[in-house]
């Protein structure tokens, strides 16, 4: 992770010095960076322990499109913190915020384009798009909250799971895994995606400070999981009470407890919870088709991290 650091810092290089300073700021306040990791420890459990120079270019590649799409977020959400920093946008304003979004997404394409690496290309343009289809389907069915929970796990797939699909399909592919282990690997990460983005749906029902206020997913008419299911098994005059609570009262604090109340005390909670751990075991069950290894042990601690995270 340390020569990563080296190496990601030096992908995001520019003549202008303003980008330089962007990034050199970026850099400095970086997450968990769970999403590299995935792409090295993947790589290392299915060549056992082989490395490759493109195994860096793919973690830096992931870690270069994540970063612009949450800087793009930031600018969409008018977010002014991100991860306990000023976000771009609150200290350079939008127009800045979007070109550094733009830039980092070209320096990612082009990662592997100079390369010729066009089988990782591909897996981070699909999720790219998938990206970009998810965010645009939440968008189109909170303006009428008549998702279904078929719906949900499409627009999740797409939104977060694509993502760290992306990193182990790429994790394999960096050191040559056949066709069929690429799949299995890229069906891996997208379980574990679903998971981390079922995990985060739960925060918005939890008591704990994890940074992100409760029923904020409730106010700005997100339809999560533990809402969908409540929906789905309530009295008409129930149902029509929370709809008319989220469409109407959803900026009331009051309201807004009283949801969570009602969603924790119909077993919203306990379904979605049990649906996170499915998706932990499927992904589990992939996992253990490899021999042991300490990669193996380590991609095994990460999916327990994905759902026990406190934040």
């Amino acid at each position: 992770m340390e020569l990563f650091e080296v190496k990601f810092k030096n992908s995001m290089i520019s003549q202008v010095s303003l980008l330089n300073r962007i990034t050199h700021y970026i850099v400095r306040r970086k997450g968990k960076q769970m999403r590299p990791m995935f792409v090295f420890l993947v790589a290392k459990m299915v060549s056992n322990g082989k490395f490759e120079e493109r195994t860096y270019r793919g973690a830096s590649i992931i870690e270069l499109i994540h970063t612009a799409t949450l800087v793009h977020d930031d600018v969409v959400d008018d977010s002014n913190r991100r991860r306990g920093f000023f976000s771009l946008n609150a200290l350079w304003k939008n127009k800045i915020a979007v070109l550094v979004g733009d830039y980092l997404l070209s320096k990612g394409l082009l990662l592997s384009i100079d390369h010729d690496d066009f089988d990782i290309l591909k897996h981070i343009s699909v999720a790219v798009r998938e990206m970009s289809e998810g965010e645009l389907l939440q968008i189109e069915k909170a303006r009428r909250l008549d998702i279904t929970e078929d719906v949900y796990f499409d627009i999740i797939r797409k939104k977060t799971a694509t993502l760290i699909a992306a990193c182990t399909a790429i994790g394999a592919t960096s050191v040559n895994a056949s066709y069929d282990e690429v799949l299995k690997m890229r069906e891996f990460g997208e379980l574990i995606g679903i998971a981390f983005q079922i995990k985060d749906d739960l925060f918005d029902y939890s008591d704990s400070k994890i940074g992100k206020p409760t029923g904020i997913d409730i106010k700005e008419q997100k339809m999560t999981l533990p809402l969908i299911y409540t929906l789905n098994h309530c009295k008409d005059k129930d149902r029509k009470w929370l709809i008319n609570s989220i469409k109407n009262h959803n900026k009331n604090k009051k309201r807004v407890k009283e949801v969570i109340a009602f969603v924790k005390a119909n077993g919203g909670i306990e379904y979605t919870s049990q649906k996170m751990k499915d998706y932990q075991a499927k992904a589990m069950t992939i996992l253990n088709t490899y021999p042991k290894s300490e990669y193996r042990d380590s991609l095994e601690t990460m999916v327990n991290y994905v759902i026990e995270r406190e934040k």
